[in-house]
């Protein structure tokens, strides 16, 4: 597939704002991929870079609109000056994906407060085993 072939969804938030049927505050736009900013931002400068290809999930969306997003989310952390930040992107609904196209989020982060930007759990897993680890890295070294 070329990176000039674009899917796109009628029905799709992020497919309209690329077409411009939806307004937004564009930062960056390229052949594959779009940017702009969070109008229900978690902090100041939260911003979204898209692909303009429509795919639901990461693993769904080639890997030719790829190349863009993550020099894209870079350029907008270092124009704001960032110096602690998340980004972060979501598959499905029980991972707290909210809208189905593929989307990472550039995240302030201002203070260590959970005041602004995003806050974050990290339920260690403590009863998975060091062989259950072992194991899962065999098994995936063994499909990549």
């Amino acid at each position: 597939m070329s990176t000039t072939s674009v899917a796109s969804l009628a029905s799709c938030i992020f497919c309209k704002i690329i077409k411009g049927e939806i307004p937004s505050f564009k930062l960056i736009e390229t052949e594959t991929a779009y940017s702009f900013l969070d109008i229900g931002p978690i902090s100041k400068g939260h911003a979204l870079v898209i692909p303009k290809y429509h795919a639901e999930k990461l693993h769904d969306l080639p890997e030719s609109h790829m190349a863009d997003i993550i020099p894209i989310a870079k350029k907008i952390a270092v124009a704001q000056g960032l110096e602690n930040y998340n980004i972060l992107q979501n598959n499905g609904a029980i991972a707290h994906q909210v809208v189905p196209h593929v989307h990472f989020h550039v995240i302030p982060k201002p203070a260590a407060s959970d005041e602004a930007g995003l806050v974050v759990g990290w339920p260690v897993q403590a009863d998975l085993k060091m062989d259950d680890i072992k194991a899962l890295h065999e098994e995936l070294k063994s499909k990549l």
